[in-house]
């Protein structure tokens, strides 16, 4: 039979079961060395902001709305054309740009001096500040100065940062020096500059969009508030554009996200780049919110907020059309949309959420520590399980013949063996299976009394006698090689995952105590196997 790999990944992706369940396939594989009994997919994971951008991507298109990126570094100039009297006030929420100016390096006798009891040698001087007055004027970048300086210099790039450091004070006398370049702090800053250049260019009606980051210098960040945030926004431009137009804008986006009743008040706020008395909140009734734990249980959340820019700002930019725009802040949207009641959470979840696992991600954790590396240790392994399994409950003294054959050009006989008198081939817990269930991993029977663990709970995949067979086949595989004649291993009562032949990364054995979960696996097992080997 022909290992069928697709057949695999598809078994491997659905329920994450091992090889193992494929082991006749996997015994006829050409390299079995890539494929192990657990092809460990992992799957990824969208961070819920960035979900929620998506999600407002597609709805946008969805209205036919063209992306764009608006300029997200502006001169403070254009804040003041279009806030007038008030953009000192809305200055005063952006963040300037500032940067470091290039020193004058001079190289003084003493510098010299300083250079060569350093190196240990003379060097050319003349080349050396030749580097200095490139970068001076910018031909030679920052982060490629060392470099330069170490080429000139012939030293390696530590020496010559230890030169920087040690011989030209100039460097660490910098001083951050003001522009008048700023943050983009709310998305209309970029669309004035989008609008001037394409508002009497393209045909009527224009539909723009953009999702993307705006920065504001809050007080400080709190449980509402960041320092940046993201604006999904957009702009209508017609020959006639209303209020109206604002609210079937809101209406059609919002309802693919699951709201269904909404709500237009004028905002108090008026903004002065919006005509008078055409600012508008939006407030939506969204069903998910109804009796949450959150401010919001009666359903009823604003958010967004739209307007007709005003025709004095618009004609700063020399645009003579009516503008429409709208926009909300994606982060108030995932929260609603993901149940979060602070930002900083929903943003930063490392620094002030908390870190989750699932059961699948615990479960792809576990692993086997040995694994045979041939065709024939497979077979071996193979043999072993089906062996112990179909003769578990023979009484003993007994011995069942697991392989007979060639290994490594060598013969090897392989037994599930139990010696004492008045026993089972096999303890009761062989049969066990390695499951996750609510953060914890079990080894527990397929019976009545863990079914809420085999119905709800995640497969590793494993079986104690499984993950155990593979260990021995290796360990057999290892004396074959090493030309030793006999192999003998065996598993008492089983207190750990190493007894049974595997592990768990140290992270998520930490993860699973911090959780206060459990790691049981706990069982009497008593299997013996014991290999000769010609």
């Amino acid at each position: 039979m022909k290992f069928d790999i697709q057949r695999y990944k598809e078994l491997a992706e659905k329920d994450f079961e091992r090889a193992w369940l494929m082991g006749k396939e996997i015994a006829e594989v050409e390299d079995p060395e890539k494929i192990y009994p657990r092809i460990a997919y992992s799957y990824g994971e969208e961070h819920p902001l960035f979900s929620t951008i998506n999600m407002l991507r597609k709805a946008y298109i969805a209205m036919g709305f063209k992306e764009v990126v608006n300029p997200i570094i502006v001169e403070d100039t254009h804040v003041k054309r279009q806030f007038g009297k008030e953009a000192l006030a809305v200055l005063d929420r952006c963040f300037y740009l500032a940067s470091l100016p290039k020193p004058n390096v001079g190289i003084s006798q003493e510098k010299v001096e300083k250079i060569r009891e350093i190196i240990g040698k003379d060097f050319n001087q003349k080349a050396l500040q030749v580097v200095f007055h490139k970068y001076k004027k910018g031909k030679i970048d920052g982060d490629d100065l060392s470099y330069e300086i170490a080429e000139v210099l012939k030293i390696d790039d530590i020496t010559a940062v230890r030169i920087i450091e040690e011989v030209f004070p100039e460097f660490k006398a910098l001083k951050p020096e003001p522009s008048s370049l700023t943050l983009r702090s709310h998305m209309t800053t970029g669309w004035f500059i989008t609008l001037s250049e394409v508002a009497n260019k393209l045909p009527l009606p224009i539909k723009l969009f953009s999702v993307d980051r705006c920065f504001r210098k809050e007080q400080g960040e709190d449980a509402t508030r960041l320092y940046s945030y993201f604006s999904a926004s957009c702009v209508v431009v017609d020959e006639d554009v209303t209020v109206e137009d604002g609210k079937a804008v809101a209406e059609s986006l919002l309802r693919q996200f699951g709201f269904i009743k909404f709500k237009f008040r004028k905002d108090e706020k008026r903004s002065k780049y919006y005509i008078p008395d055409t600012q508008t909140e939006v407030y939506a009734f969204h069903p998910k919110l109804v009796g949450s734990k959150t401010k919001y249980s009666d359903g009823w959340v604003e958010v967004a907020t739209f307007g007709i820019y005003s025709p004095t700002a618009l004609a700063e930019y020399d645009i003579e059309y009516p503008v429409m725009n709208l926009g909300l802040g994606v982060e108030r949207l995932a929260m609603i949309i993901y149940g979060y009641e602070d930002v900083r959470k929903l943003v930063y979840p490392q620094f002030y959420g908390e870190i989750n696992l699932s059961d699948i991600d615990i479960a792809r954790n576990v692993r086997l520590i040995e694994k045979p590396e041939s065709k024939e240790g497979f077979k071996i392994a193979l043999k072993i399980s089906e062996t112990a399994t179909r003769y578990a409950n023979e009484n003993s003294p007994c011995n069942f013949k697991a392989f007979d054959g060639e290994l490594f050009g060598r013969r090897v006989e392989v037994y599930v063996v139990e010696e004492e008198e008045n026993q089972k081939l096999c303890g009761p817990a062989y049969a066990n299976e390695v499951f996750v269930y609510n953060g914890s991993i079990y080894g527990v029977p397929r019976d009545e009394r863990f079914k809420e663990i085999f119905e709800n709970g995640i497969s590793t995949g494993f079986r104690y006698i499984d993950s155990f067979a593979y260990e021995v086949a290796r360990r057999i595989e290892v004396a074959a090689i090493k030309g030793e004649k006999e192999v003998s291993e065996k598993v008492r009562v089983v207190e750990s995952l190493s007894d049974i032949n595997l592990s768990i990364h140290e992270n998520v054995r930490r993860y699973i105590m911090w959780r206060k979960g459990k790691i049981d696996v706990r069982g009497p097992m008593f299997v013996t196997v014991k290999a000769k080997i010609d």
